[in-house]
């Protein structure tokens, strides 16, 4: 299995900069995953590194071998790259059985007949679909037509599987149980895997580690919890997590001798992070599951009201507020608030995300300092 790395890869198309100045290591037998919004460049990366699209600038290596550079004006037809490519639409082919169409990519390296047997055989018992190598396309279901589409791209035994988008044809439950079919095959084949999505939940579940842009540009890559509890800049941070995070901008004071964060009238005096100083714009963010409501009082020096309370299957999740500032909290307890009821809140230690208001960067984590 190879390693894959992009060097300063730009891809432009006129005025429009796709993909800029992007580094990346894609370790051997990782499965990397792509997020970010529509239109960030994750599929154009996907699809320069397929060779289906040749970048602007930059090189390409797949295990220490050239496949693209732009100073040398070289690249490596795809079909020398030895890569299995699935998309969005399964594109089988309508005339041929589950049999041919595993077995299509097999007959064009013009493999002997027991072999192609063997491994269609092979690749269609892995994917469950052993019982239908006879049947046509039309005669499966969505879930089915996907797996007979990886199966196809695995058969060949590439040395990369590059996917754009392949589960947002399917309802809610066939996604859910081909990520766990997704994740199962990757544990036994060992194979790099290349993923994009804009679906965060399939990122943080399906890959060993998840890359995040925006327009063009890498904003951080990292092992999904650790991205998740740790973003380095304000996109990340709210473009990862449902519910999203909480934020509010406010400013670092002293208030009686005190350091804090100060917004909308609130302060909440918080344990100092070095580096930073009273004066400084900022944002601070806290995940909804790191807020704790308590009893308002001996409890908790902040007193909230509940807006709403939101049954979400396991979880209950509460809007609360106090002047203009809200929080979504996830319930500890199963219990749903009526509006207008007075609560306290906590916080989890070391939850409180400190952002610069200007850059966006992370600028460290803390704690609330407890009154007592």
């Amino acid at each position: 299995m190879p390693e894959i790395v992009l060097k300063n890869v730009t891809k432009r198309w006129g005025n429009v900069v796709a993909v800029n100045d992007f580094s990346l290591k894609i370790p051997d037998g990782s499965f990397m995953c792509f997020l970010g919004p529509s239109g960030c460049g994750k599929t154009t990366t996907l699809r320069m590194i397929a060779g289906l699209e040749e970048p602007t600038a930059g090189k390409i290596y797949m295990d220490d071998k050239l496949i693209y550079s732009s100073e040398e004006a070289f690249s490596l037809r795809p079909k020398d790259r030895d890569v299995g490519l699935i998309f969005q639409s399964y594109a089988l082919w309508p005339h041929m059985t589950v049999f041919k169409n595993i077995a299509f990519g097999l007959e064009m390296e013009k493999l002997p007949g027991q072999e192609i047997k063997k491994r269609v055989q092979e690749i269609a018992d892995l994917m469950a679909i052993g019982d239908l190598l006879e049947r046509y396309p039309s005669e499966l279901s969505g879930g089915q037509q996907q797996r007979v589409a990886l199966a196809r791209s695995l058969a060949p035994q590439p040395n990369c599987l590059l996917m754009d988008e392949p589960l947002s044809n399917l309802d809610a439950k066939l996604r859910v149980d081909m990520r766990t079919e997704l994740k199962r095959i990757h544990s036994e084949t060992k194979q790099t895997i290349i993923y994009v999505t804009h679906d965060q939940l399939e990122a943080l579940s399906l890959g060993t580690q998840v890359v995040i842009m925006n327009e063009g540009k890498l904003q951080q890559i990292d092992e999904p919890m650790e991205m998740y509890k740790n973003p380095k800049n304000l996109f990340v941070g709210e473009f990862v997590g449902t519910p999203r995070i909480n934020m509010v901008r406010g400013d670092l004071i002293e208030q009686e001798g005190q350091f804090g964060f100060k917004s909308d009238g609130i302060f909440f005096p918080l344990k100092g992070i070095e580096g930073l100083r009273a004066g400084q714009q900022v944002v601070m963010a806290v995940r909804p599951e790191d807020v704790r409501l308590t009893k308002p009082g001996k409890e908790s020096s902040f007193v909230f009201t509940i807006y709403s309370t939101l049954p979400a299957g396991a979880d209950i999740f509460a809007r609360i507020y106090k002047n203009k500032t809200f929080f979504t909290v996830r319930q500890e307890e199963r219990v749903i608030h009526t509006p207008e009821t007075a609560v306290g809140i906590d916080f989890v230690e070391d939850s409180l995300l400190i952002f610069d208001a200007q850059t966006e960067n992370l600028l460290g984590k803390t704690s609330l300092i407890k009154k007592g």
